[in-house]
């Protein structure tokens, strides 16, 4: 299997070991921690299978509780909190070597009908992503060649991006900058019909860039890294239905960062300005060496 989006789709295929219980894939990677974004996809996964099927997610809220090690299997343990009329919850517990390393609420609600509708237009007008290079072709613009390790990456990346602001390599251009950064992305092959697995993609897909914008007014996005970087929590709210095969605009800004702690948030649209998604982050900054 070589296409990435079928690697990510094998990824969030869970084996179930028992009625509340399944086990993911963590791939051996050269990462000292497993991504965030796997774990939380993986556990919204273990949640939907628990659920009768016809009430999609409509939040989820998670807390980031050790770094997982990639190469090594991690069990999720399901508890059926609530199967309501018209809700239904559940919280994940991720548990690998004994230990747990992440926590999940997600909500699922059977859609409605309320009379009303309304959504704040996108903030900014931004071109479209054809219009838009690579990363990979802006690294190789901006270095004349991609580095080895970054053609390994580029060959298993499951998400085109392609950053609406170019990629900034120095001080002097991040200079005055503001917390935002915006990005375009999809799946580089398709997902499937699953509905679930479109969600749990995205998921995965929201703890890429996110932080990002946390990072844009102290250093280059590209370079040398003054700080190491970690996710803390994670919270979503899945406004409309999607395919994350398909092209979204993933806006992102950091309201504040204080006390060693960086907050972002981002709005996930689609190529219509239809607003799709909501995320919220918390992630731990600490500068290298100190």
């Amino acid at each position: 299997m070589t296409n990435p989006a079928e690697r990510l789709v094998d990824l969030l295929d869970l084996e179930r070991i028992e009625v509340n219980i399944f086990r993911g894939r963590s791939p051996e990677e050269s990462l000292q921690r497993v991504f965030g974004g796997q774990v939380a996809g993986q556990a919204l996964v273990a949640a939907g299978r628990t659920t009768d099927g016809d009430r999609p997610v409509h939040s989820l809220h998670a807390y980031f509780l050790r770094p997982g090690r990639p190469g090594v299997p991690i069990v999720y343990e399901v508890e059926r909190v609530r199967d309501g009329r018209s809700f239904t919850t559940r919280r994940v517990t991720a548990v690998q070597q004994g230990r747990t390393i992440f926590n999940l609420t997600a909500s699922f609600h059977r859609p409605e009908e309320a009379g009303f509708e309304h959504q704040l237009p996108p903030a900014r007008t931004v071109p479209d992503p054809e219009q838009l290079p690579t990363v990979a072709d802006e690294v190789r613009e901006h270095l004349g060649v991609l580095p080895d390790a970054l053609e390994r990456m580029a060959r298993r990346q499951p998400f085109d991006i392609r950053y609406v602001d170019r990629l900034r390599w120095t001080l002097e251009e991040i200079k005055d900058a503001d917390p935002r950064s915006a990005v375009w992305m999809r799946a580089v092959g398709p997902l499937g019909d699953d509905p679930l697995v479109h969600t749990c993609a995205l998921t995965y897909a929201s703890d890429m860039t996110l932080l990002d914008a946390v990072r844009i007014p102290v250093e280059p996005l590209w370079g040398p890294r003054g700080f190491d970087t970690a996710s803390l929590d994670h919270a979503m709210w899945f406004h409309r239905p999607f395919r994350a095969d398909e092209w979204f605009l993933y806006d992102q800004e950091s309201p504040i960062a204080t006390g060693g702690r960086g907050l972002a948030r981002g709005r996930i649209y689609d190529r219509g300005g239809n607003l799709l998604v909501s995320v919220v982050q918390e992630g731990l900054f600490r500068r290298l060496g100190a």
